[in-house]
């Protein structure tokens, strides 16, 4: 199933309204997360490393609701955690829908067939399984023997009663790139919507801070992946940030264009980064200094960034900002197979990691708190 004309149309008409009334800052996805515990603990997420006592806090519905109307971005993404273990998770989801807000409920699928049916099918919502490669990778990647599968049966369960299903798949260094092709066709065999795809990013509170791919390894692993690609493998992204990850375009980060709100707060600067917290919106875009963010900016932190919460609002910016960013746009979206001789020898002869995949986990303390005495 395609994405619906009627989300395309909402995306592309509120874009375009930014652009007559002349904003150069405006949100495109609402990062919603409405809790951070989660049923996995992935050695490269920093989402998850709380103390006891944050990770058993939730955002209610109405606090969901309040901020999706402060934001007025037309997509809302529920990442977490896991959303799923949300108590009320039905309850801000349906307040969603009846907003016509377009979901993507970011989910490990663990808990899916377990919990689907307190939703029902509807074009505004989707389920976006993580999903970090085949079998072994992804069971790996989420150190849990036989979360593929249970991941793949959800995707089965939730196709089969109607839902709209995409994947979301984080690269790290080491990845094959034949086995992420081959993870490719699994995908469209299983009849998904499309996929989305970036690379890990290096979260200061993550377990494994070995396997972050720097922007070199970065654009060679993904030109490697992505060119030479078969016209039935779908993605849930913008062809511009595709090439973009290619290395065949560069982009400033716009890190306002997928805006965080969790139980701290409106989070400054992006999703990745945790400078701080607005109790608003607007006091967020006013306060951020946005300078000091993105590669441009000469700020560490955001060195080897590539990830689509900080650049793929800046390629759809990109495509209404001028008729040669459209043509771009246009021309990607014909023309997919990226013949490139020289990234099929990639698939032959891929980089080896840095380093072996390890996994640690200690715990972090919340914003404003010292490491000493937090755990529970």
């Amino acid at each position: 199933m395609p994405v619906p004309v009627s989300q395309m149309w909402t995306v592309t008409s509120y874009v375009l309204r930014q652009k007559l009334a002349g904003r150069k800052q405006y949100p495109l996805v609402l990062m919603l997360e409405p809790l951070f515990r989660c049923n996995l603990a992935c050695a490269g997420c920093g989402k998850i490393q709380y103390p006891a006592h944050i990770l058993k806090k939730d955002l209610t519905p109405e606090e969901c609701f309040r901020a999706v109307e402060e934001c007025g971005a037309p997509m809302v993404s529920i990442p977490g955690g896991e959303p799923l273990m949300h108590p009320e998770i039905d309850k801000i989801v349906a307040g969603l829908v009846a907003r016509k807000k377009y979901i993507y409920l970011c989910t490990n699928a663990l808990l899916l067939k377990e919990k689907i049916d307190l939703f029902t099918p509807s074009e505004y919502l989707t389920f976006s399984v993580h999903l970090d490669g085949q079998r072994e990778e992804h069971d790996l990647a989420v150190c849990r023997e036989g979360g593929y599968d249970l991941a793949v049966d959800g995707i089965k369960e939730a196709l089969k009663r109607g839902f709209r299903v995409t994947t979301n798949t984080t690269l790290f260094d080491g990845a094959n790139p034949k086995s992420v092709r081959a993870f490719f066709d699994e995908m469209m065999d299983l009849g998904i919507e499309g996929m989305m795809l970036s690379p890990g990013y290096s979260y200061d509170k993550a377990p494994d801070q070995k396997h972050f791919l720097g922007r070199a390894r970065t654009r060679r692993m993904f030109r490697a992946i992505l060119s030479n690609r078969k016209k039935r493998w779908q993605f849930n992204l913008s062809p511009l940030f595709l090439e973009f990850l290619m290395g065949k375009r560069t982009y400033p980060c716009t890190p306002w264009g997928m805006p965080t709100y969790n139980v701290f707060g409106w989070q400054k600067p992006c999703y990745l980064l945790q400078d701080g917290y607005a109790d608003t919106f607007a006091e967020l875009m006013a306060t951020t200094e946005w300078k000091n963010y993105g590669t441009e900016s000469g700020n560490p932190a955001c060195a080897n960034c590539m990830v689509h919460s900080g650049y793929e609002a800046s390629a759809v910016n990109a495509t209404f900002s001028s008729l040669s960013g459209f043509l771009a746009t246009v021309k990607s979206t014909l023309f997919t197979r990226y013949r490139d001789e020289e990234a099929l020898r990639m698939l032959d002869q891929p980089e080896a990691p840095v380093h072996p995949l390890v996994q640690i986990t200690p715990p972090i303390p919340a914003p404003g708190e010292s490491l000493q005495g937090t755990h529970a």
